[in-house]
């Protein structure tokens, strides 16, 4: 553990806050913190949606990665709050929570998704960019507003902010209240995405689960007597995924935008690409010279704007993808599974009979996600850790039977996209000849 030496820790001298739907102050007392929401790139995350391309689904799904981060710092800032009242430390190896690491965790949640880039996981795909690294790169350049704001604590307090993101941080407690399998950054996610999508899926006992988070040696661990608030998280982000994250019509959408962005992208290879507004914003990112000042520029509504003008283009189907991503005309999809793998290409080769290239207009997506992991055959890393009242530590899938029948199971599925102009075809009478692909058409009202 260690104590932040730091030249500038200014308070404001009366805190301000934002209202916000989910957590209906957010407080902010420190300029630091303040100044960072002012910054360039911190504003940037305005314009760039939470859930991508959710929000064709689900409608109310508007909110931003700006709403979001704010969020997760309101949460640390209450985890604080709690530790420092409750848990202070007295000595370096109590376990319990020294206040000196309350301004990285603050800045650390604040600025833990500032990397992302436009359409975020769709664009990483593409253009083989990570968000963790470019928010990494926002924090430690010294180009960036962001990185003067928090070279004006200390020198090297940019880079401890940047450990916390990578994880390298050495005080395993703040790491986790930013990333680890019950963190600010999920909690904030669940009910912030139930509540714009209009779902009660995410919704758990925020509130409880706080009163229950305690410092230890181990980093973060749950009073036993809040279990039940546990479970109900990780039943929560359970249904989360399953009903709302890996949606297919969502998925649809997300593959139409990352074929019309490889589309774009291999027009601008053979230099067939004549949007001018298109080729301005993304040919750094086409020839793989992008940088991190290219990278700003980027978001969602910048991306939208090549879209719309990519709707004239002489190229049929980067105008076609365009107008489906833009118009909201999905993909159909079914599920598909080892037994019914092998009818992907006869189906494939229907789609190009039907005059559509398979190369960008079908796809298979696999959407799966780990509930809950105990690591117990490896390593402790991220497992949640429930305090008896002895004080000794037990794993939550050993005493919690709910958590148990889910941990260590990846669910979700595998589904095959294709036009949705081949149902009512000769290809979709094909194809319902076979029992096994007419069952999963069925139970995907498709037919």
């Amino acid at each position: 553990m260690i104590t932040i030496v730091c030249k500038n820790i200014k308070y404001l001298p009366k805190e301000k806050v934002l209202r916000d739907p989910i957590h209906n102050y957010i407080y902010i007392q420190h300029q630091v913190i303040l100044d960072l929401i002012n910054t360039r790139e911190f504003q940037r995350l305005r314009r760039i949606k939470q859930l991508g391309t959710s929000n064709l689904t689900f409608h109310g799904a508007e909110h931003s990665r700006f709403t979001h981060s704010v969020g997760v710092y309101e949460i640390t800032r209450r985890i604080c709050d709690i530790f420092v009242r409750n848990y202070p430390s007295h000595n370096p190896t109590d376990g319990l929570w020294n206040d000196d690491e309350r301004l990285v965790a603050l800045c650390a949640a604040l600025l833990h998704d500032i990397g992302h880039g436009a359409y975020s996981h769709t664009f990483e795909h593409i253009f083989n960019t990570n968000h963790e690294e470019m928010t990494v790169k926002i924090i430690t350049s010294e180009q960036t507003e962001v990185n003067a704001v928090l070279r004006q604590v200390s020198d090297d307090f940019p880079a401890q902010v940047a450990s916390v993101i990578t994880k390298t941080y050495p005080n395993k407690q703040v790491v986790q209240i930013i990333s680890s399998q019950i963190d600010a950054d999920r909690m904030d996610y669940l009910l912030r995405d139930s509540y714009y999508t209009g779902t009660n899926y995410g919704s758990f006992d925020l509130t409880r689960i706080l009163r229950v988070m305690r410092p230890a040696k181990e980093g973060i661990v749950f009073d036993i007597s809040g279990m039940h608030a546990v479970e109900d998280y990780i039943v929560s982000r359970f249904q989360m995924y399953q009903q709302v994250y890996f949606h297919p019509v969502s998925r649809s959408m997300e593959v139409i935008l990352n074929h019309l962005l490889q589309r774009a992208k291999d027009l601008s290879r053979t230099h067939k690409l004549k949007s001018a507004l298109g080729t301005y914003y993304l040919k750094p990112f086409f020839e793989g010279q992008a940088d991190l000042e290219a990278y700003l520029r980027l978001d969602d509504g910048v991306l939208n704007t090549c879209f719309e003008a990519w709707r004239d283009s002489d190229d049929e189907i980067l105008a076609d993808l365009a107008s489906r991503f833009l118009d909201r005309h999905p993909f159909k999809s079914v599920k598909f599974t080892a037994t019914t793998a092998n009818l992907l290409d006869p189906l494939r080769q229907m789609v190009a009979q039907a005059g559509f290239d398979p190369n960008y207009y079908t796809a298979e997506n696999d959407s799966f996600d780990l509930p809950y992991d105990s690591y117990s055959s490896q390593t402790d890393k991220g497992q949640i850790k429930l305090i008896q009242k002895d004080g000794s530590l037990s794993e939550l899938s050993a005493v919690s039977p709910l958590v148990l029948a889910i941990t260590g199971k990846f669910l979700g599925d595998k589904r095959f996209f294709f036009p949705k102009e081949m149902l009512g075809t000769d290809a979709e009478v094909d194809l319902l000849v076979n029992p096994a692909f007419r069952t999963h058409l069925k139970n995907d009202h498709l037919i």
